[in-house]
């Protein structure tokens, strides 16, 4: 747990950069950064604690969510490389909130989006869980679930004519410029909820390891503990596509790392992937907009820069032979 303190340090170090960086300048920068209560009305206070502090808490609550998220996804799965992307959780989310907002039942970042999000993302989840037989099976399903979903997503998006069209087209592909304090006001709750249970139900995930046949003899139910995980993970899921789209890699990077800093144990697990996961996006999120001012980059890009190394180097080293 010792390597558990810079991480806490960095956090708070990278906010104040975030929120000293962007496309506007802004005078008396620090002076403002540090004393939040200073003139209200001016547009340096504005910028700072109006638009950027907004994304920065954002940035951190939505990593670290897509960080235990991807924790859960690998251990209840036993398999290195099981992620909300490639599970087809994502997507199922993605589709379910875009159908909400095109049916005028929600909006983005509402509550009901979260409901829409969760609904298709356990929907997407449990379609490839129960399709699949084995290790291999449950990834090469999901990817075609993922991609069977994303192409119903993208296909939609092209053909709507709405005037809001363009802004759910660049959400989906990840994107916090839509962000605003109400929006923390929904992801706050929920993905505080769900990362205590997600703690607290982490030691049960342990048990999977051993097998299922063997988690039977000791008095559990390995699909039942699957199923809470399943649950937990469709949450943390749900409320960051419904707030900000959906953000590749990220899931998939943050446990791999973490896991070589702490070791397998999923209660220690869980705490680390929720960390690293906040600090990729908020740095993630930082350079998508001030990289190229006033543009901003798609941040599921820059996530992809990130977690897609990850996974070929995870599939390198898995040992399996091409033939």
């Amino acid at each position: 747990m010792k390597k558990i303190a810079p991480l806490i340090l960095l956090l708070p170090i990278i906010s104040i950069v975030a929120l000293s960086l962007g496309a506007t300048e802004v005078s008396e920068l620090f002076r403002y950064i540090f004393n939040p209560f200073l003139n209200p009305e001016s547009a340096s206070h504005q910028i700072i604690w109006q638009i950027r502090a907004p994304r920065v808490g954002a940035a951190i609550l939505i990593g670290a969510a897509l960080g235990m998220a991807g924790c859960l996804a690998q251990s209840s799965t036993n398999n290195p490389l099981a992620d909300p992307a490639i599970l087809g959780t994502s997507a199922g989310a993605s589709l379910g909130v875009l159908l909400g907002v095109l049916t005028n039942l929600v909006s983005i970042g509402s509550a009901g989006a979260v409901v829409c999000a969760a609904i298709g993302a356990m929907a997407a989840t449990l379609l490839t869980f129960s399709l699949a037989r084995s290790a291999l099976q449950l990834i090469t399903i999901g990817i075609g679930v993922s991609a069977i979903l994303s192409a119903i997503v993208g296909l939609t998006l092209s053909a709507v004519s709405r005037p809001d069209a363009r802004s759910i087209s660049f959400w989906s592909f990840g994107s916090l410029s839509l962000v605003s304090s109400k929006t923390l006001y929904v992801l706050a709750p929920v993905l505080v909820i769900a990362a205590v249970i997600a703690w607290k139900i982490a030691p049960t995930l342990d048990l999977l390891s051993i097998g299922d046949a063997s988690v039977r003899h000791i008095g559990h139910n390995a699909q039942r503990i699957r199923l809470s995980a399943f649950a937990i993970l469709a949450v943390l899921v749900a409320v960051t596509v419904s707030s900000v789209g959906s953000i590749a890699f990220l899931a998939l990077a943050a446990p791999h790392i973490a896991r070589y800093l702490c070791g397998p144990r999923n209660r220690v697990l869980v705490i680390y992937s929720g960390l690293i996961g906040a600090l990729i996006l908020l740095i993630a999120d930082t350079a998508a907009r001030s990289a190229i001012p006033p543009f901003e980059l798609p941040i599921g890009l820059l996530t992809s820069l990130i977690g897609a190394p990850i996974l070929i180097l995870t599939l390198k080293k898995s040992g399996d032979i091409w033939r």
